[in-house]
């Protein structure tokens, strides 16, 4: 199995890839995703219990509020908040996500009881102290409700602990 990367392995002691996929908007590459999760894996049934990191290579140049407003966009479909934290969570992402060009690596962190940290190549962006934010960001790709329901799939597909 590929080893992490090193800052993926200080945040997540003995992390291991749990998953991982391609995301396409018709036929254009997006990104590949992976996730990494730490000694307690990761339960559908308790999402929150244990940190996990999602790790996006993106495949070509995008605008960072782009990239807010489709995860706003996907927050929204999969039924996650009410409007006036979509709203206050797109702002957020829009202060947060640079722009990206092919190769770089925008990573999330969920941190149990605390929300989540962003990184752009390894390097932390932010954190956002906010679990309702942190479970709406990753239930984009992890939630039963995704609108990626394969890449879901893929993601999990050894997530739980061994």
């Amino acid at each position: 199995p590929p080893a992490p990367p090193t800052f993926i392995a200080q945040e997540l002691p003995m992390a291991r890839l749990a998953g991982q996929g391609n995301f396409t908007w018709f036929t254009l590459r997006i990104y590949h995703i992976q996730m990494w999760v730490g000694a307690a894996g990761y339960r559908q049934d308790a999402p929150d219990a244990a940190p996990f990191l999602l790790d996006l290579r993106y495949a070509r140049t995008l605008d960072g509020q782009k990239i807010a407003e489709a995860s706003a966009s996907q927050m929204e479909k999969i039924g996650a908040g009410n409007s006036a934290q979509r709203q206050a969570w797109r702002l957020k992402m829009i202060s947060i996500f640079p722009d990206v060009v092919e190769g770089d690596h925008l990573s999330g962190l969920f941190l149990p009881g605390i929300g989540a940290r962003f990184y752009l190549n390894g390097k932390v962006l932010a954190e956002v102290p906010d679990l309702e934010f942190a479970r709406a960001f990753f239930g984009i790709w992890l939630a039963p409700t995704s609108t990626a329901p394969d890449l879901r799939h893929a993601l999990l597909q050894d997530a739980a602990r061994p």
